[in-house]
């Protein structure tokens, strides 16, 4: 079937990774990832990251799984959930991954028909703290079916994100679903307050990561007996699931299990140079 000369960026895929949590906070978590990134506050408690590479397109994994890759890996060392949103041209869903919690999702074919499970909509309102009646009710009738062909994928997001600005969230002009990437990327690159996000080595990421936990409250915490049951679970958990990943060669999956090993790293010096204090 043919189509117009303007549908094919529209159709083109685009992600986005919202995080609950300050911008200097997000940066170092999100320089482990080793991928180029751009920052940008999206509300008082939000932040956004939009991928500056496009993997999904160098016939690899499809965006929805590294999306999920990349929220799981960002999720699990950090105490603040992360929304993976993505789109295509067949589909568009979100992934949110909290901690070490197994992730919810949802998506819809582009015609808009739901494909996915009610609970994962209760679950997804539990865990970012949304109100149990309104904003529940609001995403029930996401699930339910498209009564008209205005009612696509791409509405069904935007009615997400409607959603989610009851809890502080505000993306910046440009940044919406149906996007693609490039030109996602060209709408973050002029925010006034961007921030490119980049890997600058082991060395870097490590004392940045150490710098923001000794700038919260966390930092006295991540000692002793607990801190050191916490971090083996990491190591325990990472390397297998690295393991698993390099198997099915899933990048995403690779860059989470990764992040684990190098969270349960840290625990143990982080608990080893404060005993030497």
């Amino acid at each position: 079937m043919s189509t117009s000369p303007a549908e094919p960026s529209a159709k083109a895929p685009g992600a986005l990774l919202l995080c609950r949590a300050q911008p200097e906070s997000v940066g170092p978590a999100a320089q482990l990832l080793r991928e180029r990134m751009v920052l940008a506050r999206a509300g008082a408690e939000w932040t956004v990251l939009v991928p500056e590479g496009t993997p999904w397109l160098r016939g690899g994994e499809p965006v929805d799984r590294v999306l999920t890759g990349w929220a799981t890996a960002l999720a699990v060392g950090a105490p603040w959930p992360v929304l993976a949103l993505w789109w295509d041209a067949d589909r568009s869903g979100y992934t949110l991954a909290s901690g070490f919690r197994r992730t919810v999702g949802y998506e819809w074919l582009a015609n808009g028909t739901p494909v996915g499970e009610d609970e994962a909509m209760r679950t997804f309102a539990a865990r970012l703290g949304l109100d149990p009646v309104l904003d529940v009710q609001s995403l029930d009738r996401l699930t339910k079916p498209a009564i008209d062909a205005a009612a696509d994928a791409q509405a069904r997001m935007t009615g997400l994100i409607a959603i989610l600005t009851r809890a502080g969230l505000s993306l910046p002009a440009g940044l919406g679903p149906g996007e693609p990437a490039d030109r996602l990327r060209e709408a973050a690159r002029v925010r006034p307050d961007a921030e490119v996000v980049e890997w600058t080595g082991w060395r870097a990421a490590v004392r940045a990561e150490l710098d923001v936990v000794e700038g919260t409250t966390l930092g006295p915490w991540l000692r002793g007996p607990k801190a050191r049951a916490l971090a083996a679970a990491q190591l325990a958990t990472g390397l297998p699931l690295t393991a698993w990943g390099m198997h099915r060669r899933s990048g995403g999956w690779i860059v989470a299990g990764a992040l684990l090993v190098i969270h349960g790293a840290l625990g143990f010096a982080y608990d080893h140079m404060r005993a030497l204090d």
